[in-house]
């Protein structure tokens, strides 16, 4: 693979609850972000592990459907994960995770532009190490790094592994995003403007914090700025930071004349940030994990 994306984490079934009724969709963050990614027009591959198994081949299905890849080593002896989000009155969501995270080494990265990991497959061993080894490994082939912490503190019992495993992470990657629970959970008592601080600081060329209904805050170099939330009526929130990560790595990296890694203009800040904004807005608008395409986001199909 020459160009385009590759991520690396869990691919998994989502049940969703709603009152009595249950629904079954493919998701898991990485998953996610590999779907938006593809859906945008980028040339995506996931590296992940699902099982040989009903579940795993409607994980197929659904993400070659819309042009994500899979490694050849994705699928694994071992049953798919599945998750159960039970929804709130509001839309918001709560998740159960009945799951294994074991993801066979990956052999061949290709030449990716971008390599994005996260949430539970950057964290939950044994995979986080491999999630690790392939980070590094792009970023030492000059690719550029996403990564979304997106913390489940229920699969994730020890806090100072996690924040040692997001330190070494973060200062890795070009682009961090995380939502504000990410960053109670990573900096308990930092104020979200000092936590994008510490992200740049670090060496983020660009850093994000989601904060749900009111909006964003994004930071790059020493542009510091807040993108609002767009309205709309919500069905569920699932998926929501999934499509403003993908929606941001390919404002900045696949749309217009491309990005280095470092600092942008405040211009092009808020640019990236308000595409992400309108692309999460379209999913919160639609029952599941349905990130939408570029002909949603640009009806009329040209580029900046």
């Amino acid at each position: 693979m020459t160009g385009g994306a590759l991520v690396v984490g869990e691919a998994l079934i989502d049940e969703v609850v709603d009152g009595g009724s249950v629904s079954r969709h493919p998701g898991g963050s990485p998953a996610n972000v590999a779907l938006g990614l593809a859906r945008l027009g980028v040339a995506t591959r996931l590296h992940t592990a699902i099982g040989d198994d009903e579940d795993g081949a409607l994980i197929r299905r659904h993400l070659g459907g819309s042009g994500v890849g899979l490694t050849p080593e994705s699928v694994t002896p071992a049953p798919t994960s599945k998750a159960v989000a039970t929804l709130a009155a509001d839309g918001s969501a709560t998740y159960r995770f009945a799951l294994t995270w074991a993801p066979a080494p990956l052999r061949d990265l290709g030449s990716p532009a971008v390599v994005h990991t996260g949430s539970i497959g950057a964290f939950l061993e044994p995979g986080a190490e491999v999630a690790l080894e392939v980070v590094e490994q792009g970023r030492s082939q000059g690719a550029l790094v996403s990564f979304d912490p997106n913390i489940r503190p229920s699969l994730l019992p020890d806090p100072g592994a996690v924040r040692e495993l997001h330190t070494r992470l973060a200062a890795a990657a070009h682009l961090v995003k995380l939502s504000d629970e990410d960053a109670g959970y990573l900096y308990p008592g930092t104020p979200l403007e000092d936590v994008l601080d510490l992200l740049v600081g670090a060496g983020a060329g660009v850093a994000a914090i989601t904060r749900g209904g009111a909006g964003a805050l994004l930071a790059s170099g020493g542009e510091r700025l807040g993108v609002d939330a767009i309205r709309t009526t919500v069905a569920d929130t699932v998926g929501a930071g999934d499509t403003f990560m993908a929606a941001l790595i390919w404002a900045l990296v696949f749309d217009g004349p491309g990005w280095d890694g470092g600092p942008v203009t405040a211009g092009r800040l808020r640019a990236a940030g308000e595409t992400a904004a309108h692309a999460a807005a379209i999913t919160v608008s639609r029952p599941g994990a349905d990130l939408p395409r570029l002909a949603d986001i640009r009806p009329e199909g040209g580029g900046r």
